[in-house]
């Protein structure tokens, strides 16, 4: 079993310095996390608007292929897979400290999850996808109307004398830069004043012909998060030119699969009574941390591979454990860093 969920907002949580003091006996409680996957889609917005004049595109201006109609496309730009470790609440410990050792201290985030002993822990990368700028609408047209076409009796009217306007620009900005216009601007800023007002007036009214496109870009987040068990091609979401990204039951889209095969050996262990005694003493004394898993995590989008990766999995792993009397040295505190999303050990400074 497995869940999905949609992300709707994502922070960076806050860390904690948790002193080992007398007053919590020299014990600091933490939790390790477990392995979700948050995938993000970056998905294209284009909304098509028609033109009030398109019927009279192709006679007045020459334009051959006006939008006719209004319309909204999505597309599946890219996609992302980030591990995005969470805590898992059944896999707290404590870690205990000697009485007289050298100020021990212990950083965990807002949820508990470990990050460091007796060191500041590292900052995390920022992992977030980044979103590229849309192109909005044109200016309004209208208020660029001239009185006479504000006058005019008649949609082909107006269509007419717009166009004439749009010409009318045009051969302006062919006078300035031959240096034929009767005016010239006398500087160059003030030159590209004039430029920029003109091609902002030719490209709003000439939208009335052709229509206007407008793209945005979105983000939507999924999470998944594994059990023990293979997950074989599930659907975590579904994709729609006309609605964009909807749910997993919402057949309008095209399925969006997810695939992750424990790579894993799997060792099997008939511990005795005694042995399970003394694995769960060793458990309860010291630093326990993760051993991830390795396996393939597969996203398939119309039948195809749209992203093959390798992936670190606590839930396909083990666990291990640091013996106390290491962070007993009064001198010199052993250092560990943790990868906070994994719970597994980065570096230990000695």
């Amino acid at each position: 079993m497995f869940l999905v969920f949609t992300c709707t907002s994502v922070h960076a949580q806050k860390t904690i310095r948790v002193n080992a003091v007398k007053t919590n006996d020299y014990g600091v409680v933490y939790t390790l996390p477990k392995s979700s996957f948050e995938i993000t889609l970056l998905v294209k917005k284009t909304t098509y608007q028609r033109g009030d004049f398109y019927p009279y595109a192709q006679p007045y201006l020459g334009i051959e292929k006006p939008i006719t109609e209004n319309r909204t496309l999505f597309s599946l730009e890219d996609l992302s897979v980030v591990n995005k470790g969470i805590a898992d609440k059944e896999q707290s410990f404590l870690v205990e400290f000697k009485a007289k050792s050298f100020e021990p201290f212990v950083f965990l985030r807002e949820d508990g999850v470990i990050l460091s002993v007796n060191s500041e822990p590292e900052q995390p990368a920022d992992s977030g996808m980044k979103i590229p700028e849309g192109e909005t609408r044109d200016a309004n047209p209208r208020r660029f109307f001239s009185q006479e076409t504000l006058m005019a009796g008649s949609t082909a009217k107006q269509a007419e004398l717009v166009a004439r306007q749009i010409l009318e620009l045009r051969r302006s900005r062919t006078d300035i830069l031959t240096g034929e216009a009767e005016s010239m601007p006398p500087d160059g800023m003030a030159y590209k004043v004039v430029m920029d007002q003109i091609d902002l007036q030719e490209k709003a009214l000439t939208g009335l012909f052709t229509g206007t496109v407008q793209t945005e870009y979105l983000t939507v987040s999924y999470r998944v998060i594994p059990d023990e068990n293979n997950i074989d091609r599930s659907v975590i979401a579904r994709f729609s030119e006309k609605l964009g990204p909807v749910d997993a039951d919402n057949l309008a889209g095209e399925p969006l699969y997810l695939s992750l095969i424990n790579k894993t050996p799997k060792v099997e262990m008939n511990l005795s009574e005694r042995d399970l005694k003394r694995l769960e003493r060793k458990l309860s004394s010291g630093l326990v941390y993760n051993i991830p898993g390795k396996a393939k995590l597969t996203l398939e989008y119309k039948n195809k591979p749209v992203r093959e990766m390798e992936v670190d999995v606590v839930q396909y792993g083990s666990k291990e454990v640091l013996a106390k009397r290491m962070f007993g040295n009064m001198n010199q505190p052993v250092k560990v860093l943790f990868y906070p999303e994994l719970g597994a050990i980065r570096q230990i400074i000695q």
